[in-house]
């Protein structure tokens, strides 16, 4: 059911918060011809629209374009480059780490002396990213700087692939697969009107939701992510938040929100009618585009249903596919109710 090559697409693209141009045109050509129309405002918001002349509540399918990564901000004498973090990345996880920079996807890699070189002190402890560079192989400051102007956005440089059936490894998973499933409900038939929301720099601060939905406000919204699944050995169980393998996850409360009650009993009532596998997000941490939607003007009726994946704002996250596709069922049942 999973539209497998589009999450490929989604996910090997360049998307970094500010740079969600590839992106957006890989939404835009997947949804022509299943809308009415498209438009692009100011902020780099995808926006799609159907059925805006019909009756009834007006809906809001929210996904977000961007993905964590870095920026360069500065180029020594010797054609290295510093960076600063775009977005919640753990600094554990970049040394060694290959990346692409810019438009032409310059390949790099994040360097750190070797442990034969390092102190016990340096040995014992996790580098800071202050203190880490990223080299593309240049001789000096001026060949880097030709290739690499300050301001280049990274990203890591992750292929997606099937590691056994129906279990898939690749990057920015959140929020590509919010993406993808909004892209293929689109291609659904409701009777109510559509919103479409692409959302640009959510994870600098939920940024294009606000302007999106302020110009577009719906009387219900639908947000839809890749969220936390601590199911790992080294997590106690109060705190594993989702599994993988145990269906779409449903936000009560985040740091950001309270979801809608009403609405939320009537996505439970109807996954437990479908027997469709579901559950809530148990560590109340993190927080969506839902945050800003909710608080729009008068305020909008929201939810929040993830796909649950393991190491979120990673190099490299996975995710199962019957998460994804029990996901689709439940919100494709959901919208058709309303």
């Amino acid at each position: 059911m999973a539209n497998i090559e589009l999450i490929e697409k989604l996910s090997n693209a360049f998307g970094v918060s500010g740079y969600e141009k590839e992106v957006r045109n890989i939404l835009k050509e997947e949804i022509r011809g299943f809308v009415d129309r498209t438009e692009t405002d100011s902020m780099g918001n995808l926006i799609a629209l159907k059925n805006m002349q019909a009756k009834g509540p007006k809906i809001m399918l929210n996904a977000h374009m961007d993905e964590v990564g870095l920026i360069v901000d500065y180029i020594d004498e010797n054609g290295f480059l510093g960076f600063k973090k775009v977005g919640g990345i753990d600094d554990r996880l970049l040394a060694g780490k290959r990346v692409l920079l810019g438009d032409k996807k310059i390949p790099g890699v994040i360097g750190i002396k070797a442990i034969h070189l390092q102190t016990k002190e340096e040995e014992e402890n996790s580098i800071p990213s202050k203190n880490l560079y990223i080299d593309i192989g240049a001789k000096n400051k001026d060949e880097a700087e030709k290739l690499i102007p300050l301001g280049t956005p990274v990203m890591f440089k992750t292929e997606f692939e099937e590691i056994s059936s129906g279990v898939y490894i690749g990057k920015a998973f959140d929020d590509r697969l919010g993406c993808a499933l909004v892209a293929e409900l689109l291609k659904e038939s409701f009777k109510n009107p559509i919103i479409a929301l692409f959302s640009v720099q959510e994870e600098i601060g939920l940024r294009g939701a606000a302007i999106g939905a302020y110009k577009y406000t719906p009387d219900i919204s639908i947000t839809l992510e890749g969220t936390i699944s601590a199911d790992l050995p080294d997590v106690k169980e109060h705190l594993k938040c989702t599994k993988l393998g145990q269906g779409p996850v449903i936000t009560i409360k985040d740091s950001g929100t309270i979801t809608d009650n009403a609405l939320r009993e009537k996505l439970v009532s109807i996954a437990k009618k479908q027997k469709i596998p579901y559950q809530f997000k148990q560590l109340l941490a993190g927080g969506t585009d839902s945050y800003r939607i909710q608080t729009m003007k008068s305020g909008v009726k929201v939810i929040t249903v993830a796909v649950p994946v393991r190491y979120i704002h990673s190099p490299v996250s996975l995710f199962y596919k019957t998460d994804y596709d029990n996901t689709f069922n439940l919100i494709k049942r959901f919208v058709k109710s309303l």
